[in-house]
């Protein structure tokens, strides 16, 4: 079990440095805008979860080069 937590925060060797905490700054801020719009947005669709809308921001992030 020890070497599976070695693993943990260990960055990875591929990555640029620098890169994974752009990445780690940009998922926080679409998950900050989630919280944000979550409300007005539930307002129009009482039936959606927090988690699709969020699910929603992070399909966008992933999408390519047409980021929202």
């Amino acid at each position: 079990m020890k070497s599976k937590l070695q693993h943990y925060g260990q960055p990875a060797e591929s990555a640029a440095p620098g890169k994974e905490n752009d990445q780690v700054a940009e998922e926080i801020q679409m998950f900050l805008r989630a919280v944000d719009s979550y409300p007005e947005r539930f307002a129009k669709e009482p039936s959606l979860s927090f988690h699709r809308h969020l699910a929603h921001f992070f399909e966008a992030l992933h999408a390519g080069p047409e980021r929202h």
